[in-house]
């Protein structure tokens, strides 16, 4: 009588997701607390959007990053657009998006893109990336085809772009501004002090002048970036981080919770309060930033259409306030010169 053996041949499994992760020691991911449950997406809007980015062979951060809020931005057709592939070549500790060599640029993907733009009627749309070390100007003029197709196919789309950091890719900034983005998003993630074992392939100066010179280059274009808390950092180092952000001139800040993606990645040293993020927003508001999101489930594309529209709001507001702080100025002025004349006038 023969016997059948059942052979697992582990050859042909699909690669490792974070190669370089294997040999770290492992975190157990917390339980989250009450108030960073989401519910499993069930909306019909939610499948339909997904059937648009598969049949456009489109990668979304959404997917990649295991982001909680895929299920309520789905559902209003709102999904962030990751270009360039799905592999990284950098190896944040924070990260869940594959780690590894990654392929060559796709010509079209910027018409995939723009035409899923188009098809999901987006009055707004984030494009993100994968870092791109490889390429020798760091995946800019992908981001500027992009933008361009986008124009071409949804006009009325405004664009939103989180970029890498451009680190020893000179002119990275310059090509991304020229295609004029609506707002030009970079991530500083978190403090300097944790850089090192956070965000090692980053050098957070370089992240800060990268918001600077799109600045410079283009003063109509918003800017903004994000942290993370929960893994570590002291409030001091945030209030710090926010006075950096400032005196670069970015208009929006947004601060979320971090999550573990898995055992390999960084712990989370704590789950800050939904009061102490109302605590954050209030000081950020105060620093002189134009809008601030800073709740547990933010995320950089989270709610990005209305924030905009935010945006837009406080930018008119402000230029309102200072046009009539000149004109009040001006008028004082006047009156002071002619109080100053009278006098002489009398005399003569």
């Amino acid at each position: 009588m023969s016997t059948t053996r059942l052979i697992i041949d582990h050859r042909s499994e699909a690669p490792v997701r974070h190669p370089e992760k294997a040999h770290r020691p492992d975190h157990p991911i917390q339980r989250k607390p009450a108030w960073i449950r989401v519910k499993a997406p069930t909306h019909p809007i939610y499948h339909q959007t997904k059937a648009v980015i598969r049949d456009n062979r489109l990668v979304t951060v959404c997917e990649e990053a295991a982001c909680p809020n895929i299920g309520e931005c789905w559902s209003q057709r709102h999904a962030t657009m990751m270009i360039m592939g799905d592999t990284c070549t950098r190896a944040c500790s924070f990260c869940n998006v594959r780690t590894g060599q990654p392929l060559g640029l796709a010509a079209d993907e910027p018409d995939r893109v723009a035409d899923a733009v188009a098809k999901l009627g987006l009055r707004h749309v984030v494009i993100t990336s994968v870092d791109r070390d490889d390429l020798p100007d760091g995946g800019a003029a992908h981001f500027a085809a992009v933008i361009g197709a986008i124009r071409q196919a949804a006009a009325g789309t405004t664009i939103e772009v989180l970029t890498p950091d451009f680190l020893r890719k000179p002119g990275g900034a310059e090509t991304v501004a020229a295609a004029r983005p609506d707002v030009f998003n970079h991530n500083l993630e978190t403090v300097p002090r944790l850089y090192p074992g956070v965000r090692p392939g980053a050098r957070y100066y370089q992240s800060l002048r990268l918001l600077d010179r799109v600045k410079q280059l283009d003063a109509s274009i918003f800017t903004k970036s994000g942290l993370m808390v929960g893994l570590g950092e002291a409030k001091t180092e945030i209030m710090q981080v926010m006075d950096d952000l400032r005196i670069a001139e970015v208009d929006f800040l947004t601060i979320g919770q971090y999550l573990q993606p898995s055992v390999k990645h960084a712990a989370v040293d704590r789950f800050v309060t939904p009061d102490e993020f109302a605590e954050y927003a209030s000081i950020a508001r105060a620093k002189g930033f134009l809008l601030v999101s800073a709740t547990p489930l933010t995320r950089s594309s989270y709610h990005a259409d209305a924030d905009f529209a935010s945006l837009r709001i406080a930018r008119e507001e402000r230029l309102r306030i200072a046009r009539e702080e000149k004109l009040r100025i001006a008028r004082e002025e006047k009156l002071r010169i002619a109080r100053d004349e009278k006098p002489a006038q009398t005399a003569t």
